[in-house]
Formats: C-alpha cells, sequence, structure tokens
C-alpha cells in the first residue's frame, strides 16, 4: 500500500489510552491478556507496599543504597520473575526478608512498583531479557530496522539508549499501537528540491532553516528549507502492530530496558 503523506501543518495529537478498571479475582487472567497490570492490581499493591515494604524502602522506594523502586533502579533485578524471586526468597544475605504474600498481593505489588509508585499509572508487565534479545534479533524482526551498539541498519531510531529515555509504557505502546506511540522528529517524510530531486527518509532534526534526513539509502542529509519545493510528513507509521504474544512483548520490553548506552 502506498505510504500517504500529510503537510506539515496537519500533524495530530497522540491518542491517550485509558486502563479499564475490573474485579480483582479477574486480574490475573487480564495481565497476560492485554500485556500489563489492571488499575485494580496497581491500586491493591500500593496496600501492600505501605504494610511490607515502605518500613526499609520507605515511601517513595529511595531508602536502600544503590535502589530506588519507584525508578525501576535495582541492583540485580531486571523482570518480573526476578522480583517474585526476590520477594519471595529474599536477598541480600537476609538483609532483605522473604516475604509468604497471596498470588494477588504479589501481582498488586510488582504492578505498583512498575507503575512507578503512581495507584492511577500504567504497569507493564516485563519478561525476560534473554529471551527478548532473541526476539529483537530474530522473530520479533526487530533489528531488521533498528541499531543497538552500533551495529544494525539506520531506517529507524537507534536503540541503543531506549532504556535509559523511555518508560516501560512506552515501550509497550510502541510496540502494540506504533500509530499513537510514534515521536513526529521519527515520522517518515518527503522532500522534493527546487533542483527537482526527491527525498524520502527519516528526520532527525529540524530548526527555524534547515531539517535533517536519514535517506532510504542511509545518507545523513542536511537540507535547507530555502531550497525545498515541498516538504510533507507521513500519516501512516512505518511498522505495524506486532503479531508478537504477549509473553514475547513482555520479554522484548525486558531487553528494551537493559539498552542503557553503556555497551
Amino acid at each position: 500500500m502506498e505510504i500517504q503523506f500529510l503537510r506539515i501543518a496537519r500533524l495530530g495529537t497522540l491518542a491517550f489510552w485509558g486502563l479499564i478498571l475490573m474485579p480483582l479475582h479477574q486480574a490475573l487472567a487480564q495481565e497476560v491478556g492485554d500485556h500489563q497490570y489492571t488499575s485494580q492490581a496497581i491500586e491493591a499493591g500500593s496496600q501492600v507496599y505501605t504494610q511490607q515494604c515502605a518500613l526499609c524502602h520507605g515511601p517513595q522506594g529511595d531508602l536502600v543504597d544503590g535502589i530506588n523502586l519507584s525508578i525501576g533502579q535495582f541492583r540485580t533485578v531486571q523482570s518480573d520473575t526476578d522480583l517474585r524471586q526476590v520477594i519471595s526468597e529474599g536477598a541480600a544475605q537476609g538483609r532483605m526478608p522473604a516475604f509468604t504474600l497471596r498470588a494477588e498481593e504479589m501481582n498488586g505489588v510488582i504492578a505498583f512498583i512498575r507503575a512507578g509508585f503512581d495507584p492511577e499509572g500504567v504497569a507493564v508487565r516485563i519478561g525476560d531479557p534473554i529471551r527478548g534479545k532473541m526476539l529483537f534479533e530474530g522473530a520479533g524482526q526487530c533489528a531488521d530496522c533498528h541499531r543497538v551498539g552500533g551495529v544494525g541498519p539506520r531506517t529507524a531510531p537507534d536503540l541503543s539508549n531506549i532504556g535509559a529515555i523511555r518508560t516501560p509504557a512506552s515501550l509497550q505502546r510502541n510496540i502494540l499501537d506504533p500509530a499513537t506511540a510514534l515521536l513526529p522528529i521519527n515520522r517518515s517524510v518527503r522532500l522534493v528540491t527546487r533542483f527537482e530531486e526527491t527525498i524520502v527518509g527519516r528526520r532527525l532534526n529540524e530548526d527555524t532553516y534547515t531539517v535533517q534526513v536519514i535517506d532510504s539509502q542511509e545518507r545523513l542529509r542536511s537540507l535547507k528549507k530555502i531550497d525545498l519545493v515541498s516538504y510533507e510528513i507521513s500519516d501512516e507509521p512505518s511498522k505495524q502492530p506486532t503479531t508478537m504474544s504477549s509473553d514475547e512483548v513482555a520479554d522484548v520490553i525486558g531487553y528494551l530496558l537493559t539498552l542503557r548506552g553503556l555497551e
């Protein structure tokens, strides 16, 4: 299907998605079904955290040196499975005691942590980063477009530090509903110069007088706006919603969160 373009003045706004409240006993089924924890689980988890965790970790989750639960800063934890293990088995040679929680309490406190301590926030289920890396580089076909650690094409945004600048909810939305999540600066562009050259690519930067793009041949181009006959921005996302399963999406998110530009 031919890509449709809109004039720059017609850029739309991003859509916002809400969460549907439901009884707590339905939370476990929904977590797998829609990739995220429910609002009900997050709210219940805030109560568990206050009763069981706040004494040591503090109301904001930042009292233990090197750990800040509200922003996802851990010493060893990456996936939700890691979190469950630390909570149920303890850690740090007994300084973190083991807790015996019911399934809904465990899911709730993890949801509350993943929502950034916001009872009204969105908590995304985070899977295994090792499996996620395999999916990213293989069946998920993410590496066909994205570059990581200096390896890969430049036709889509470089993800080498994506885990440091995007939240789990933002990463999930990019995978599940790219049309509502793609930043305007990353949309495909089509430019025609007064020299009758047509350039299709991805916008990297723009100011009052110039625009920089990566063209379809992965060349960096800097163009003066005074030399452009037309400048159009795509109304279509460069990728379609994923066909990966909920478990696979959680694993890929787990991997992306490890990408912090430190390689």
